[in-house]
């Protein structure tokens, strides 16, 4: 099989998961949040821990879907107290209800509703792009909220303020804001070849790039080469970003690059891989179109991961996303 004739199967570039949120996130009008929740029109989905509740979607050629009225959400046992405004669509509030464990344990036996988690709602593609990018936001807020429950300055019980998007201590007057962590991930390059890693968590047969925390005092640049060689031991060089991607697990943004190879014998830390290799440009195709003769794979096509390495196959740059 010709390089051509791989790149052919390849068919549009696939959506990257968790980026098609299109709401106005509205931080002007996040005051206007309990007025808001009294709109008949307001939107809402349902969470509990890793758990998303979905619906038969109104339109069936979209499968399935995370949005409820304010009213079902509620009777379902979403949290109105606790509610945080994602945006607005258009003129129509989104928003995201917590859940008890206690009151998702039913819904799990209703055949007319779907409980399942984030990663597998990306990967099998079972809402629409723009569900799946508001549900990333929602699942990454209700994190935040679930780890503040109390003031790191005094240990006072910290309140919900500006429709969630702040916590509030009533004894201290700490205000406390949601974070994100940021995770360089970066495909090194060798002329025609990649650099791609293994780690005992992946499933089997699946290579994917190297990543990790950015450190305090480090730019994105100089956390991917320090990433690359304290897992693979590879110097590098120039760093070209080309996309980034929100990662609700719990709350971190990847930030993904292409890096240039300064050096080629690898000597992996065995701590986070348990094994590191070069990838020609053909066979990393063949780990794209799950063909590769050993049975070795790359990350699904939702994974930032998948688009680094398609872009170093195909020679070009992610669309814009």
């Amino acid at each position: 099989m010709t390089m051509d004739t791989v790149l052919e199967g390849f068919g549009a570039w696939p959506h990257m998961g968790y980026t098609g949120g299109r709401l106005d996130r509205a931080s002007e009008r996040r005051g206007e949040a309990a007025v808001m929740l009294g709109d008949p029109q307001a939107r809402t989905c349902l969470i509990a821990g890793e758990s998303i509740v979905l619906r038969p979607a109104p339109d069936a050629a979209t499968g399935l879907s995370a949005m409820f009225g304010i009213a079902e959400a509620v009777a379902l046992g979403g949290r109105q107290g606790e509610a945080c405004l994602l945006g607005l669509d258009g003129q129509v509030p989104h928003f995201v209800l917590p859940l008890h464990a206690a009151a998702l344990a039913p819904l799990t036996e209703r055949a007319d509703l779907t409980v399942i988690d984030l990663r597998a709602i990306a990967v099998e593609g079972l809402v629409a792009p723009e569900e799946i990018g508001e549900l990333a936001t929602a699942k990454a807020m209700l994190a935040w909220h679930a780890r503040r429950t109390f003031c790191s300055n005094c240990g006072g019980r910290l309140e919900m303020a500006e429709a969630g998007w702040r916590r509030e201590c009533p004894n201290c007057g700490a205000q406390h804001f949601p974070r994100t962590d940021p995770v360089v991930i970066m495909l090194t390059v060798d002329g025609d070849r990649c650099l791609l890693g293994r780690s005992a968590r992946f499933a089997p047969g699946m290579w994917s790039c190297l990543a990790g925390f950015v450190e305090p005092g480090e730019t994105f640049e100089q956390a991917a080469r320090r990433e690359t060689m304290e897992e693979a031991g590879i110097r590098t060089g120039a760093a070209r970003y080309l996309a980034s991607q929100p990662w609700p697990f719990p709350m971190s943004v990847m930030i993904g690059y292409h890096l240039e190879a300064e050096s080629r014998d690898i000597t992996i830390d065995p701590v986070e891989l348990e094994g590191a290799r070069w990838f020609s440009r053909e066979e990393a195709a063949l780990l794209l179109t799950r063909t590769h003769p050993d049975g070795l794979v790359a990350p699904p096509p939702m994974a930032i991961a998948h688009h680094l390495l398609r872009a170093f196959v195909e020679g070009r740059d992610p669309p814009l996303g």
